[in-house]
Formats: C-alpha cells, sequence, structure tokens
C-alpha cells in the first residue's frame, strides 16, 4: 500500500511541471521606447516570419490549434537592436494587430517575445508577422524566430520557423 501511495504522489507531483520555478516575462513594449535621431548612421531593414496559429491534420477538415511563441533576439554583444514594427497578418493579409507603434530597443542578447494563445485562431493556417528594425553598422541583424507547440493527453508536437530578410 505505501509503495502505491508513493507512487500516486510522485505521478500527481511530476504532472504540474509548467507552473514550477520562475516564469519567462512576457515582454512589454510600452517601456522599452527608443528615440531614432537624423544623425544616428543606422542600417535598416525588414524580416519575414510564418507563425502558425493552426495547422491541418489528415485532411482539410481537421485543424489543431496551437499556441505560438515569438522571440526577437538581439544577437549583437554590444549594441541595442531597435524594432520600429511588429505586425501580425493572418492567412488572408489581413492585419491583426501592430505589437510595435512606437520604436523599441532590445538590449544585447536579450530577446522580447509575444505569445499568441491557442485558443487565438486568427492567424489561421497561414499567419505571419513582419518586423522593421534598425542597428549600428557592421553588428549582427536581429532572428527572428516563432516555435509552435500542441499537446493533447500524452501526445504533442511542436515546430519551429526562422525568420527570412525581405530588405
Amino acid at each position: 500500500m505505501a509503495l502505491v501511495l508513493v507512487v500516486f504522489s510522485l505521478a500527481a507531483s511530476s504532472c504540474d511541471e509548467t507552473t514550477k520555478g520562475k516564469r519567462p516575462k512576457i515582454s512589454d513594449f510600452d517601456n522599452r521606447a527608443a528615440e531614432i535621431k537624423p544623425s544616428d548612421s543606422l542600417q535598416y531593414g525588414s524580416t519575414y516570419l510564418s507563425v502558425y496559429s493552426q495547422i491541418y491534420s489528415f485532411s482539410e477538415n481537421a485543424i489543431h490549434d496551437l499556441t505560438a511563441t515569438v522571440s526577437f533576439h538581439n544577437t549583437s554583444s554590444s549594441e541595442n537592436i531597435i524594432i520600429t514594427k511588429a505586425d501580425y497578418f493572418n492567412t488572408d493579409g489581413d492585419i491583426i494587430k501592430s505589437y510595435v507603434n512606437t520604436p523599441v530597443y532590445i538590449r544585447p542578447l536579450e530577446t522580447l517575445q509575444i505569445v499568441i494563445a491557442e485558443e487565438d485562431e486568427d492567424g489561421g493556417t497561414g499567419g505571419n508577422f513582419i518586423f522593421d528594425w534598425a542597428k549600428a553598422p557592421e553588428k549582427p541583424e536581429p532572428l527572428f524566430e516563432a516555435v509552435m507547440i500542441s499537446t493533447v493527453g500524452q501526445q504533442g508536437l511542436s515546430f519551429t520557423t526562422v525568420g527570412r530578410r525581405i530588405q
């Protein structure tokens, strides 16, 4: 009987792994205002990132909803990067939300994140982001990635996408 209680106790305590430890900080863009002066000699670019709120399974009639974590990485170890736009679009190309309304900074080697909840189906099967950014000359470009995940019972799926510079 004692063995059954120990096994049950261990199983019950392992079911709550997602709430243990420090929770990640979701980015607050409003408190990261960056000023771009005309005298700044910055290089500008745009990056496209596909982000899936849903994917098809078995046929076009079965869809799985996904949680997406969108990460903006500053790959420079010495200079801030400035994000001037982070717009989210749905499968039809309609804008869903602008996450960055004024320029924001990302400190060296820092990562900012946006989480799109599993129940948020607005992006659909072909959602995407367009990021506009500025960096110091001779410094590396930012890296944009998304991790999509879904779990049901003991089944799970996950995959990643990486941004591609478009200008």
